[in-house]
């Protein structure tokens, strides 16, 4: 099943960010390489693709496990939440309507 995880950032979390990033996209990519990611990014704190210091609000990422427990302890252990980038995750079961899939 599907899976919304949504982080919502710290104040002033961009170098925090910046130095997990790494190690963050490493999980993501592994997710991707075994076809159990459908998306994931970053929210911009303001209406620009690169928000430059004004830094990200928080992140989203749309990905297949087995159970709701297995998405929370996977997202439990984000560097993103060992970083302190995180003041708060929540993890939602998702059905994708459109488009089909």
């Amino acid at each position: 099943m599907w899976f919304a995880i949504i982080g919502t950032d710290v104040p002033d979390s961009l170098e925090k960010r910046k130095s997990a990033r790494p190690a963050h996209v490493a999980r993501l990519q592994q997710l991707l390489d075994e076809g159990r990611l459908l998306v994931a990014g970053p929210f911009p704190a303001i209406d620009a693709p690169d928000p430059g210091p004004a830094g990200f609000t928080g992140s989203l990422i749309l990905a297949d496990f087995p159970s709701q427990a297995e998405a929370e302890a996977w997202a439990k252990v984000d560097p993103y939440v060992d970083a302190g980038v995180y003041a708060s995750v929540s993890v939602k079961p998702f059905l994708q309507a459109l488009p089909r899939a």
